[in-house]
């Protein structure tokens, strides 16, 4: 089974940047759709943006002009880049893969990468 592992987090200003990256164990070509989703304390996990094995790509309208998602099938890799960040962007960014023409019920959650942005 495929496993993921995020990286890239870590302390920033507001107004700075970071990319976030979600290095898969085995290929993404089959998976259905890679998301990140993010968890504030005392907050439910949220979904932040998607991409679907085509390419289209949604996103919460909180991030939108401000996040971009993308994937690089030959690397396994799924990232995020995050520009104009805001304090309430903190929280753990995760990443998740949903469905596969071989399993459709398929769900894998990443470990988590903390992201703090200072005022």
């Amino acid at each position: 089974q495929v496993q993921l592992v995020e990286s890239g987090g870590g302390l920033v200003q507001a107004g700075g940047s970071l990319r976030l990256s979600c290095a898969a164990s085995g290929s993404i070509l089959d998976i259905n759709v890679m998301g990140w989703y993010r968890q504030a304390p005392g907050k439910q996990r949220e979904l932040v943006a998607r991409i679907s094995r085509a390419g289209s790509t949604n996103y919460a309208d909180s991030v939108k002009e401000r996040f971009t998602i993308s994937k690089d099938n030959a690397k396994n890799t799924v990232y995020l880049q995050m520009n104009s960040l805001k304090p309430e962007d903190t929280a753990v960014y995760y990443c998740k893969a949903n469905g596969a023409p071989y399993d459709p019920y398929l769900e894998i959650w990443g470990q988590g990468t903390l992201v703090t942005v200072s005022s």
